[in-house]
């Protein structure tokens, strides 16, 4: 199945969640592999700071498996179906593990895109202009 999440990240966990996401450590010991990075890759930041993406989970319970490792960077504020669950070849039992190469949520993902901007490169601007202000201050 395919979830939309929106989240926040958590005060003060920038820092590591860039340097998690660069050093592609992000969803290390998962399951669910390079989902994470993808994940970010495809993640946009709203305007009022909520971060958005698209995730594909098998758990029966959503993101089950993944929660834990999101909520050491987020504050995760909905998981909602990103499709009606009737139309999922995999939960209906058509095809298992469909939501890999499913575009289900293709037109979801594009007006995600077109509305808000990407969220790693956001993320990385913010982070590198706080790493250059504390060297400023730093005395020499």
């Amino acid at each position: 199945m395919r979830y939309l999440v929106s989240a926040r990240v958590k005060p003060g966990r920038e820092s590591a969640l860039a340097c998690a996401i660069d050093e592609k450590t992000l969803g290390r010991g998962s399951v669910a592999g390079d989902e994470y990075l993808w994940d970010m890759e495809h993640a946009r930041l709203g305007n009022n700071g909520t971060v958005s993406w698209v995730e594909v989970c098998f758990c029966s319970t959503p993101l089950a498996e993944e929660r834990p490792y999101w909520e050491e960077y987020f504050e995760l504020l909905s998981v909602k179906d990103a499709h009606a669950r009737k139309n999922c070849r995999d939960l209906n039992g058509q095809e298992p593990w469909a939501c890999c190469e499913c575009d289900c949520t293709k037109l979801l993902e594009e007006r995600l895109s077109q509305k808000s901007d990407a969220f790693v490169q956001r993320l990385r601007a913010k982070t590198e202009y706080r790493s250059l202000e504390s060297h400023a201050k730093t005395p020499s």
